[in-house]
């Protein structure tokens, strides 16, 4: 039976707590210019250049949401140079929680409870 779904991604969901705060981050981690007054909640839509969408989400519409932050990587951001871009993160003030670590021609390190994947 073929399936109605497409074989790709449309769009990752990132539940945060503070939407304005929240975008202001990643919009410098991913060196977009920021511009507040384009953040409503409940929702924001970071403008990345690729296929899949990144969203941020505040609940703000839903009083019963309580955030639960991960254990576990949820998604990856593609990089050139894990290297370079390690010094970068970590250059901007945020906190590493995993070193790089290197797999074959895979690598990847965390920050904040998320993660980085470059190819080598």
């Amino acid at each position: 039976m073929k399936s109605p779904l497409y074989n790709k991604l449309n769009n990752v969901f990132i539940h945060v707590s503070h939407l304005k705060k929240s975008a202001e981050w990643y919009y410098n981690l991913l060196g977009i210019p920021f511009n507040a007054e384009k953040v409503e909640s409940p929702v924001h839509n970071i403008p990345v250049t690729s296929e899949t969408g990144l969203t941020l989400d505040d609940h703000t519409f839903d009083p019963g949401f309580n955030l639960k932050p991960s254990g576990h990587v949820l998604f990856n951001f593609l990089v050139d140079d894990v290297d370079e871009t390690y010094d970068f993160v970590k250059t901007n003030g945020t906190i590493i929680t995993k070193e790089i670590e290197r797999i074959g021609d895979f690598a990847y390190f965390n920050f904040k409870g998320s993660s980085l994947v470059g190819n080598q």
